[in-house]
């Protein structure tokens, strides 16, 4: 029985799914260590699927929880027969679910069913090509060869019974294999990173094809379910207060709430002085005035900069914003009885970079000021209505709310605003300076219509002074540096490179108008190894 004539069974959480707030059926990603843990959720977004990442420890328990119609089990650094290997419940192979294996996941997986992996003779890395030999299942509609990314030191020599092989290389007779009678697949390959020429479509073909998924996390649904979880934490008399920024983050979170329990949500915007050039009146006049939703405007300008006078540790500039955030959300709630909530725009890539929130092995990068740093004492429940989403999937809710396109639209801008973009100390006039070489950056990159193609571009503060001459004095200023880049997630990016006159534009501008400034530069680091941001 091939994979197309497998059926998939009546289940009834089928129907249960399809009622108003229900979970979605969807996919469960076990992290077994992989760096590549979001990049697989994220592919089977774009596929209009609903997952979920669980460390191997909580994977039958998130598995009991989900409207469950498969499984992913990750790649991971270690070896299935070293001491050390993580311990994967083999229950996982018995929920009568398909089960896709990549890398290590297929290697344990094979170990697991009555296999045999052992450590190649050559570490494989890198694109390869491989010849499919069953154009079915995960790999329907695809023939002859194609290239992936491999990435491992060892490899399965024996196959379970009841596998076959899908695809194979010069180097790796079992590239991909089959149990198409289980729904079982293993590829020794990474589907799920652009490299990989057609990992889109098997990611896809493993979720319509094997899991007999539709496709049917769209803004429409993901909307609604937000909404129910809304209303059912919140109640139905609870206030919450949301931190407003005017980024699309925090807006279509608002927006969201604000749908869910209309004028019970209370915005906050805090200028903390470190924001974009116009950012309080743009908010002030979309929310406040045209969206007539509750907006608290406070000017803590003064607050902030003396929390950050002196520090040039960015953690500690992250902590203590947070901590001033945290301070002044606190102190504004006290004018709202039943505010015990707090609202947040934070995003699912934002847990990830900032803690190991599945429990598995990724590297914590920086922090985020919205995500694991509430102190104890808050005595306020989180209300993130986005936290599972990716940014693409927010922007495209915005849109279906029918969110302002300027706002919607507008580049990612970091919790702790310029403090992040201003290397060393933080002080006013350092903000000052480097809030008016941003606006020249940002204007001058939409008037000349390229903004649209790139994921950030802005301009950092750098605390490195050098001398120049400005008619005919010498100047010793700062020295200004533009990070424009190219991603689709946030997640890993490219330096974009623009017009030579555009950016000659920029610099003459940027020397010529920003009094502090006497030199500008251009960042043309990727990430990794660098971050988008400077700190």
């Amino acid at each position: 029985m091939t994979t197309s004539e497998r059926t998939v069974k009546h289940d009834p959480r089928n129907e249960a799914a399809s009622q108003p707030g229900a979970d979605p059926r969807g996919i469960l990603i076990v992290d077994l260590g992989t760096q590549y843990a979001q990049l697989i959720a994220r592919r089977i977004r774009e596929a209009h699927t609903w997952c979920e990442i669980a460390p191997p420890r909580k994977a039958l328990e998130y598995a009991a929880r989900m409207n469950l119609a498969g499984i992913v089990l990750s790649g991971g650094p270690a070896s299935v027969y070293a001491d050390d290997a993580p311990e994967v419940p083999r229950q996982l192979l018995e929920l009568g679910v398909p089960v896709l294996g990549i890398c290590y996941g297929m290697q344990w997986m094979s170990q697991e069913l009555g296999g045999s992996v052992q450590g190649a003779d050559k570490r494989e890395f890198g694109r390869r090509a491989i010849h499919v030999e069953r154009a079915q299942g995960i790999f329907e509609g695809v023939t002859g060869d194609t290239l992936v990314w491999m990435s491992h030191g060892d490899q399965v020599v024996r196959l379970p019974a009841g596998f076959e092989v899908y695809a194979s290389s010069d180097t790796c007779p079992f590239a991909a294999v089959g149990d198409p009678a289980r729904g079982f697949f293993g590829v020794q390959f990474h589907p799920e990173v652009s490299h990989t020429q057609l990992g889109t479509e098997f990611i896809t073909n493993f979720v319509y094809k094997v899991c007999g998924l539709k496709g049917d996390w769209q803004p429409a649904s993901i909307v609604e379910r937000e909404i129910e979880k809304v209303r059912a934490l919140v109640g139905t008399d609870g206030e919450v207060v949301l931190g407003l920024s005017g980024g699309v983050d925090s807006s279509v979170a608002a927006v969201l709430v604000h749908k869910a329990i209309g004028d019970r949500l209370h915005c906050i915007f805090v200028d903390n002085g470190l924001l974009r050039h116009g950012e309080r009146d743009i908010v002030e006049a979309t929310f406040k005035e045209h969206m007539a939703m509750d907006v608290t405007i406070v000017d803590a300008t003064d607050r902030f900069m003396g929390s950050l006078k002196g520090v040039t540790d960015p953690e500690q500039k992250r902590r203590l914003i947070g901590r001033d955030f945290v301070d002044v959300f606190k102190h504004e709630a006290l004018r709202f009885k039943s505010a015990h909530f707090l609202g947040q725009g934070t995003l699912y890539p934002d847990v990830i970079e900032s803690v190991a929130a599945h429990g598995g092995n990724t590297a914590v990068i920086k922090s985020h000021h919205n995500v694991g740093g509430l102190p104890k004492d808050l005595n306020m429940t989180l209300v993130e209505p986005l936290r599972e989403l990716f940014k693409d999937e927010v922007r495209a809710i915005g849109r279906f709310l029918g969110i302002d396109a300027r706002i919607v639209n507008r580049q990612p801008f970091p919790g702790p605003g310029l403090a992040v973009r201003i290397v060393g100390e933080v002080t006013s006039e350092r903000a000052r300076i480097l809030r008016a070489a941003d606006h020249i950056v940002t204007s001058e990159i939409e008037a000349a219509g390229l903004h649209t193609g790139l994921w950030q571009y802005f301009a950092v503060l750098l605390p490195l002074r050098s001398v120049g001459v400005m008619g005919d004095a010498r100047t010793y200023e700062y020295t200004c540096a533009l990070r424009v880049v190219e991603s689709s997630d946030g997640m890993t990016a490219d330096w974009a490179a623009l017009p030579t006159e555009l950016l000659r534009k920029i610099s003459s501008r940027i020397s010529n108008e920003v009094r502090g400034f006497n030199r500008v530069v251009l960042d043309i680091s990727s990430k990794p190894p660098a971050t988008i941001e400077w700190e």
